[in-house]
């Protein structure tokens, strides 16, 4: 029983990191559309997220593949929620591959 909790817990926390590192993405995108200086916030929020993420990771699993195959499961899990939750609607897509061309 304490392998499912620990596999669950895992499972959480990679989720928890997922969500953590693909936000960040999607919010540092948005800001360093407007910022000055883009890839400072670009290379800076790398880091952070990578350091945090990885960091996480490895506390998480302790060295079990098993943890670390369930933890990298609610990464890719959150990955694909974060995706979900930031698409534009359909509206929004046409409108902007329109303007897209218009600015060729």
């Amino acid at each position: 029983m304490d392998d499912t909790l620990a596999l669950v817990l895992a499972w959480l926390a990679g989720g928890a990191l997922g969500a953590f590192f693909f936000g960040g993405l999607w919010w540092t995108v948005r800001k360093s559309l407007t910022s000055a200086r883009p890839a400072l916030w670009m290379f800076g929020s790398l880091l952070l997220r990578m350091g945090v993420t990885m960091t996480g990771f490895y506390f998480v699993t302790g060295g079990d593949w098993q943890r670390l195959l369930s933890c990298l499961v609610g990464f890719v899990m959150a990955r694909q929620l974060v995706t979900r939750l930031t698409r534009l609607p359909e509206e929004d897509q046409t409108r902007q591959s329109q303007e897209a061309r218009h600015a060729s």
